[in-house]
């Protein structure tokens, strides 16, 4: 059964980025009636931020599918581990990078990381990002911006440009965006700019990208129940998350995680430079 609003508690942590393991409830990256069909059977998947969140969904559903996958993070070594042996169970091999991807070479290097121990990259999942709780634009400054837009944009091109010359025909990048590029949001200006960008990007980077053989799509997550929500908003603020949406309830990653299944899949081999909405029923109209 979904969680319910009520049944969230106000909680913040006081470290950036946040631990799943400390979150209560505990989000649902797992669904045990999903039956894989194989439709990544012996992929190789580097996924961004997989420690948490919808990013460790992703790594999940990607090994139902029969994938093996990457977990790039940054220090969430108990997280990462986590999801490592959730891939695990599902007999598909997991390799853990803990990294910054405001750096550049460390994004090349866990590109050739990956094809050292894997022998290929068929998928790459541009996820990672961090958001601020910003009351006023006064509180954006040129220090705020340069971390954010690193982390949230620029990694997406660092990783682009160092996987691309190794993809073969039939590959495919999947880049996490948000309802917040469509919507706006006005309490996390910065973060909802640069989601913006990644929209612009994924739509931009489709089209030549097709001349690869390689198909380029995006993720647009409303609500979701992960760490960026007691890592960025104060206690109470959190209480009662996600009764803003038609469906009343914030979403649980496992709900997102199929929409990068999708995309990831044969099943998507006729879209690229598209984006997929599971947000709780707010209509998005461009």
């Amino acid at each position: 059964m979904p969680i319910t609003p009520d049944q969230i508690p106000a909680q913040s942590q006081d470290r950036t980025p946040a631990l799943e393991s400390e979150m209560v409830p505990r989000p649902m990256y797992d669904d045990l009636n999903y039956k894989g069909s194989g439709k990544l059977q012996d992929k190789v998947a580097l996924i961004t931020g997989a420690d948490s969140g919808i990013g460790r969904s992703v790594a999940v559903y990607f090994a139902k599918e029969g994938a093996h996958v990457v977990v790039v993070y940054l220090n969430e070594h108990d997280d990462a581990r986590e999801t490592q042996q959730a891939v695990e169970h599902y007999q598909r091999r997991c390799m853990l990078i803990a990294g910054d991807i405001r750096n550049e070479q460390f994004c090349h290097e866990a590109v050739q990381k990956t094809l050292d121990q894997f022998g290929k990259l068929d998928i790459l999942v541009n996820n990672a990002a961090v958001q601020y709780l910003e009351p006023s634009l006064q509180d954006i400054d040129a220090a705020r911006l340069g971390d954010i837009f690193a982390t949230n944009i620029f990694s997406m091109f660092y990783f682009t440009k160092a996987a691309t010359p190794y993809m073969q025909p039939g590959s495919a990048i999947i880049n996490t965006t948000s309802i917040n590029a469509y919507k706006g949001n006005s309490s996390l200006l910065s973060y909802s700019t640069t989601k913006g960008a990644i929209l612009a990007f994924t739509r931009s980077i489709a089209e030549p990208m097709l001349e690869k053989g390689i198909r380029v799509n995006g993720v647009a997550p409303g609500p979701i129940w992960t760490p960026f929500i007691p890592d960025a908003f104060p206690g109470e603020a959190v209480e009662n998350f996600g009764k803003q949406v038609p469906m009343q309830r914030p979403g649980q990653p496992k709900e997102v995680a199929p929409s990068f299944v999708f995309l990831a899949s044969e099943d998507a081999s006729y879209m690229a430079g598209q984006v997929l909405h599971p947000n709780g029923g707010v209509v998005i109209g461009a």
